[in-house]
């Protein structure tokens, strides 16, 4: 576990300074630094709760706000899902505890030590998770307890809020040059809709769709191009 707290630390610094920024713009948006705090322990997705305080507080539309959460959250069905074979031998509560601090770093980060080293698991993986959950709480909370002494962000254009999640949630979705065309799709959907007025949650929802489909597509056609070059 040792070894997980220490290999994530360069990962949390750049975590630290993404979570002091969305502290800080939540802040300025009148959200109080215990709500941050809250929602930072019991969501602990930087991505979706940036979207979902922006969502809330320019519509204040709460349905709109846990859509774009989970829309950008949809990724962590495949990441949950490749745990498996790193909790599987551990406790339940163990097992809970480390799907709720598994982010995006620790994730990558465990499966590539794994990849060098198979005896590598379950404490990695809670070690690197628990730095980057306590990063991520104290990090955010800093930034909603400074906040109000901080010149106004919102007045630099609060789009940044949107920018950097799905700036976020497009680096995470990001495996190989496979994925080029749905990214693109996803990004240029989302974009257009935007552009079209509808609200933020839904053109992400419907631009993840679009990707989604993408990927189906692209996946089909090279099947039947690998058959076609056996035969």
């Amino acid at each position: 576990m040792k070894q997980g707290f220490i290999s994530i630390l360069p990962l949390a610094a750049g975590a630290a300074a993404y979570g002091f920024v969305f502290g800080v713009v939540a802040a300025q948006l009148d959200f109080p630094w215990w709500g941050i705090a809250l929602m930072s322990a019991s969501v602990h997705a930087g991505s979706s709760q940036i979207v979902a305080v922006e969502q809330f507080a320019s519509e204040g539309f709460v349905i709109g706000a846990v859509l774009a959460g989970l829309a950008l959250n949809m990724r962590y069905l495949g990441i949950i899902a490749s745990l498996n074979s790193v909790l599987k031998d551990v406790p339940l509560f163990q097992r809970l505890l480390a799907v709720h601090i598994t982010s995006d770093e620790n994730w990558a980060l465990t499966f590539a030590k794994k990849a060098k080293d198979p005896t590598v698991g379950a404490p990695f993986l809670i070690g690197s998770g628990l730095t980057m959950f306590v990063t991520w709480i104290i990090s955010t909370t800093g930034g909603a307890l400074l906040g109000q002494s901080i010149p106004n962000l919102i007045e630099y254009g609060l789009g940044f809020a949107f920018t950097a999640a799905f700036i976020a949630m497009a680096r995470a979705m990001w495996r190989n040059k496979q994925d080029t065309l749905p990214w693109i799709i996803t990004f240029i959907v989302t974009v257009v809709l935007i552009h079209l007025s509808l609200g933020s949650a839904f053109a992400i929802i419907v631009g993840s769709i679009a990707g989604v489909i993408t990927t189906g597509l692209t996946q089909q056609i090279t099947k039947k191009v690998k058959r076609l070059q056996y035969d």
